[in-house]
């Protein structure tokens, strides 16, 4: 995996984004069904209005997106589809399961599995981005995407992992990855909520949010059809549909793995009462559905998915460390620290 640093203007970020995801762009993504059908609606109405919310609403996300079409030297409306395909179409090929908690000492844990396309595996990124304005922070990229969609931490520690929900309902409003790409640039937890759950917003994310200096998790479960904001007081753990009570009566797409994830997570944690990296990780590599476990590396996915990489975030009163881990599960690939 790649690691890139970038600074600049939003459009000089997207540029060099767009630069590092060209060939696998051109070589991989557009020869997916998921693009064929995403850009094929690149002109339709609802892809219309959600540009024209963006323009207005964040100018400089904009920029970064004309400026990762000038990079990847692809039509603006097509990378822009492209960033909206959870909005578009009811089910796509982003996976990804999260845990979160607390050690003995107060220590907090959020730790993430990034599942995606098998044939991004050597495409993918930890890009760290410092903007002319703006927070800087560090992030997992997919070629053809902007940040924020995936695991984040920025200068302000504030952490941001985030998991694909299947809604069935995508009503007009602002796209999902555009408002997390937003929450990147939130100063506090209050902020980074505030981003997320304002209206309109089109399509589902299920974002678990902690920063460096907080005692509080949260799980935040956002939908064009309303949105569930959870403080969380024991262990955690999330995969790709929706599980608060208060959104029980959102339609939504499960899929098998999904469902097999979350009910292995469910028996999980009734054996925990507090959580460190290593117990993440633990979980989080479990292999115990030999045909829908939660580590993916099936070429035969059912949805089209394998675990990318692993983080492991630790949020401490100053600073937070994180680590980014792939197919070797005993050493970390990157790692770093914010403070």
């Amino acid at each position: 995996m790649k690691k890139i640093a970038i600074h600049g203007s939003a459009f000089e970020i997207g540029q060099q984004l767009g630069e590092f995801g060209r060939e696998a762009w051109h070589q991989k993504l557009t020869l997916t069904a998921l693009w064929q059908t995403v850009t094929a609606m690149k002109d339709a109405d609802q892809t219309v209005a959600m540009r024209a919310l963006v323009q207005a609403h964040y100018p400089l996300i904009w920029q970064e997106l004309e400026g990762l079409a000038a990079g990847l030297q692809a039509p603006i409306e097509e990378v822009f589809a492209w960033n909206c395909r959870g909005d578009l179409v009811r089910s796509t090929s982003d996976g990804c399961t999260t845990v979160a908690g607390q050690r003995a000492d107060g220590v907090l844990t959020i730790a993430h599995n990034e599942d995606g396309f098998p044939q991004l595996r050597d495409d993918c990124a930890i890009v760290s981005i410092r903007p002319d304005s703006g927070m800087a922070f560090a992030s997992f990229a997919y070629p053809g995407s902007i940040c924020g969609h995936t695991v984040a931490v920025n200068e302000k520690g504030v952490v941001n992992t985030v998991n694909n929900i299947r809604a069935l309902h995508r009503p007009e409003g602002v796209p999902r990855q555009i408002l997390a790409r937003a929450a990147l640039n939130a100063a506090t937890l209050d902020e980074a909520i505030a981003i997320l759950t304002t209206p309109p917003r089109a399509g589902s994310f299920h974002h678990t949010l902690g920063q460096m200096g907080d005692s509080l998790l949260f799980s935040v479960e956002a939908t064009g059809s309303g949105c569930s904001v959870t403080p969380l007081t024991a262990v955690f753990a999330h995969a790709n549909h929706l599980i608060h009570p208060q959104l029980d009566d959102v339609e939504q797409v499960i899929t098998a793995s999904s469902g097999s994830r979350q009910q292995r997570l469910i028996e999980w944690l009734e054996t925990q009462t507090q959580l460190d990296g290593d117990a993440a990780k633990a979980i989080l590599s479990d292999q115990h559905d030999a045909v829908l476990p939660i580590y993916r590396l099936s070429p035969n996915d059912p949805d089209e998915e394998n675990t990318l990489a692993t983080a492991v975030f630790t949020l401490h009163t100053k600073q937070v460390d994180w680590q980014i881990f792939t197919l070797n599960r005993d050493e970390p690939e990157f790692k770093g620290t914010i403070s």
